[in-house]
């Protein structure tokens, strides 16, 4: 016995619309019929300016008939034809909405690849970062007024907030800085006792990782280690906090979110920043001594004081004034990026990829430019 199956006609009419009549029962289960039988009659109609439905003798349906409508609703966008809804059942209409809405955030988040001539991509592409750099100035303008306000006393926030960022920021993070630190200075040393070796100048790797950790490798690398840490979790929490529209009731209850939750995260690694970069140093050096000692047979004596001559205050406040801008640095991408957050499921694990991945591209950034300007100074 044939199962009955939804079926599809069309009725042209005077004023250039095309009426496509949808009868029977639409299951996916039936064998829905394809939506190239309206594009066929599209391209068999080229007045045609407009699509109507008529549904009056729609029996049953299910996701197979918003898939057709779907697929309908793009034949129809691509050849700049209008459609009318209005035929359409109410529960059909609300789905292609809400269908609707998920690909539009999609687009926007960069979720899907968007079609269309190269130059309208790429003059979308410049507008949107045009927009992205506005919106960065009206943060970080936003963020000046608070922090004036902040100098004068006047900021809104708890106290406790910033003391436990500031533990989040610094003691909770002196395990993972060891790790990568010492590992570093491991590094060094190895990568420079292999050449030095053979002119016997073993010694000088006291000097190559001293020089190395505190003028450069020492911040960079907690800046990096604390992008991934800290700036990822301020975009995931200020994130979640605009997901759950916190931020929105703060705003209501007359509390600005720049000062309530931006600021004492800003503080708190620009404080903590210096501080773990330069127990970062120390322990980047007990890295070079292991290897020295163990190694290179360089007596700890002997290597305590070729670092002590190597080390000179310059390299050190220098790469401490490096720490302090890349955790600033981080702290606003951080922040930026979870302000930005959208309202979706995956927002805010987007946001938090997204703020590592501009705070460790800021800090490269800024690592180079220190390095132009060292030189030109002659640091």
């Amino acid at each position: 016995m044939k199962t009955e199956q939804g079926t599809v006609s069309f009725q042209r009419t005077n004023d250039s619309t095309l009426i496509v009549r949808l009868a029977g029962p639409w299951h996916l289960r039936r064998d829905v019929p394809s939506a190239d039988l309206v594009s066929r009659e599209l391209d068999a109609t080229p007045g045609a300016r407009r699509i109507s439905f008529d549904t009056s003798q729609l029996t049953r349906w299910d996701s197979g008939l918003i898939t057709f409508l779907g697929d309908v609703n793009e034949a129809c966008r691509g050849r700049g034809i209008a459609t009318d809804r209005a035929g359409l059942p109410r529960g059909v209409r609300r789905l292609l909405e809400l269908s609707e809405a998920g690909n539009e955030r999609k687009d926007a988040q960069g979720g899907e690849t968007q079609t269309g001539p190269f130059l309208e991509r790429v003059g979308k592409a410049a507008i949107g970062y045009v927009l992205s750099f506005d919106e960065f100035l009206n943060f970080i303008g936003t963020l000046t007024i608070a922090f004036g306000k902040f100098v004068r006393g006047k900021a809104r926030f708890r106290r406790v907030d910033l003391v436990q960022v500031l533990q989040e920021c610094g003691p909770n993070a002196v395990g993972i800085v060891s790790l990568i630190a010492f590992l570093v200075g491991v590094i060094l040393a190895f990568m420079g006792a292999v050449q030095l070796q053979q002119f016997g100048a073993a010694i000088y790797v006291a000097d190559l990782v001293g020089i190395g950790m505190t003028r450069d490798m020492g911040a960079m690398m907690t800046a990096i280690i604390m992008a991934g840490r800290t700036g990822a979790a301020f975009a995931a929490q200020l994130g979640t906090m605009k997901v759950t529209q916190e931020i929105e009731a703060l705003t209501t209850m007359g509390i600005a979110p720049m000062e309530f939750l931006v600021v004492p995260r800003v503080i708190a690694l620009v404080l903590m920043m210096p501080l773990l970069c330069l127990f970062a140093d120390f322990v980047g050096m007990l890295g070079g001594a292991f290897v020295g000692v163990t190694m290179l047979d360089v007596s700890l004596r002997s290597y305590y004081h070729e670092t002590v001559a190597a080390v000179t205050l310059v390299n050190l406040f220098g790469g401490l004034f490096k720490a302090t801008v890349y955790g600033a640095l981080v702290a606003l991408a951080g922040c930026l990026r979870g302000f930005q957050c959208g309202a979706d499921a995956s927002a805010v694990g987007d946001a938090a990829t997204r703020a590592v991945v501009s705070a460790i591209v800021l800090v490269v950034v800024a690592c180079g430019l220190f390095a132009f300007i060292f030189n030109v100074l002659g640091i």
